[in-house]
């Protein structure tokens, strides 16, 4: 079983180091959220706060150093005392991906909890954006047909890649629908929690 080194407190205070965009807090809190869900569902229910963490966390470089995306997040966790093992699974959610500064990452997702991470991060943002468009703004009431459409539709959220999203579901041997189906339930277990989260 695999624990972190640093509790959820800490975590979410070094998120709040480098990141000050309520967007990127937000982001992270529901990444979080749908990484523990994920864990429970595929029966790593004891690595369900590592997994978390692992979500909160996986974007702790893009506000500040969006062109090293990736690159920057080692140094920045193992300032914060995070062990080698989440750092890994962080980098790995950027894996074929050419950031601003020239790099391709090659750190590639290993663990099921990584291919998790690489596949559903790209399709919560898709997921979020569908639900602001919706009359009751959430993830209560989407249905993966209406998010098909969305997937679809090029222009909407063009900067959630649709290949990455597929290639993550591929990577996990699943579906396209079935990665869809299941990431719109894991935000909806964490819908009101992380909305409670921003407005405290």
């Amino acid at each position: 079983m695999r624990t972190s080194k640093i509790t959820r407190d800490e975590a979410l205070k070094l998120l709040e180091k480098y990141n000050k965009e309520p967007f990127h807090i937000q982001h992270g809190l529901t990444v979080e959220g749908v990484m523990r869900w994920y864990a429970k569902e595929l029966g790593y229910g004891e690595e369900e706060e590592y997994w978390g963490q692992v979500g909160l966390l996986h974007d702790i470089d893009f506000e500040l150093y969006p062109d090293e995306h990736c690159i920057k997040a080692p140094e920045l966790l193992r300032e914060g005392g995070v062990g080698e093992d989440i750092i890994h699974s962080v980098v790995s959610h950027g894996y074929g991906i050419t950031i601003g500064c020239g790099v391709t990452l090659d750190v590639a997702p290993e663990h099921e909890m990584e291919k998790v991470l690489f596949a559903a991060d790209e399709l919560t943002g898709l997921v979020g954006a569908a639900a602001r468009m919706r009359p009751s703004r959430s993830v209560m009431d989407m249905e993966v047909s209406s998010l098909k459409k969305k997937f679809k539709d090029k222009k909407f959220a063009a900067g959630c890649s649709r290949d990455v999203i597929r290639e993550g579901a591929e990577n996990l041997g699943w579906t396209l629908e079935e990665l869809m189906e299941k990431t719109i339930l894991a935000m909806r277990s964490c819908e009101e929690s992380v909305n409670k989260e921003m407005e405290g």
